[in-house]
């Protein structure tokens, strides 16, 4: 576990990027998160693989804690048929993680229209990966630089989870255009959405 994930460094990024009425929590995994899972989650989280069900349970512990604060306590968060998790009727969230670290975003649906949420350990991208996240005019303005086209995948992958409920589109990662100086990434379907 690094100090990164347990510390309150991560919770102060998380606030950073927070803005009003978006609740953004993270939890170190750890075995036994798969304890948390509640019915409905546990059915609807057809992996067997122990850390896969941790970082589910971790995901919706997180998940939960928020969505008390926005008065549903004791929701349940299960996955939907297309992967997304099912919020409470007006309430729109993101469930996030990599190996270490789960994070959850929440937020009522009057103040958003949806969420996105990724997290990734920082570093650069594998250089095999890079024709497939970036698209051409972004590896221009990035200059192929690995570290930004890590940063462009955790950005990618927030978009989709943002856009997916919405309108029920698979988007493969050219179908998302980032613009990191404008802050903003544009869908191949025609929305624009405001990157934190």
């Amino acid at each position: 576990m690094s100090r990164a994930a347990n510390g309150p460094s991560l919770q102060q990024a998380l606030d950073a990027v927070a803005v009003p009425g978006l609740l953004i929590g993270h939890r170190v995994i750890s075995p036994g998160d798969e304890g948390a899972l509640r019915d409905a989650e546990a059915a609807s989280i057809s992996s067997s693989i122990a850390n896969v069900r941790w970082a589910s349970g971790a995901a919706r512990m997180v998940a939960r804690s928020l969505l008390a604060q926005l008065g549903h306590p004791g929701a349940q968060v299960p996955k939907g048929a297309g992967g997304a998790p099912v919020w409470p009727v007006g309430v729109v969230g993101s469930l996030a993680h990599d190996d270490e670290v789960a994070v959850a975003a929440v937020g009522l649906r009057r103040d958003f229209a949806s969420v996105g949420i990724d997290v990734e350990r920082a570093g650069a991208l594998s250089p095999d990966m890079l024709a497939l996240v970036a698209t051409q005019s972004e590896r221009a303005r990035i200059e192929d630089d690995l570290a930004k086209a890590k940063l462009l995948f955790a950005l990618k992958e927030a978009v989709y989870k943002a856009v997916y409920p919405l309108d029920r589109v698979f988007l493969e990662f050219g179908d998302i255009e980032v613009d990191l100086a404008a802050g903003t990434a544009t869908t191949r379907p025609g929305r624009t959405l405001t990157l934190r």
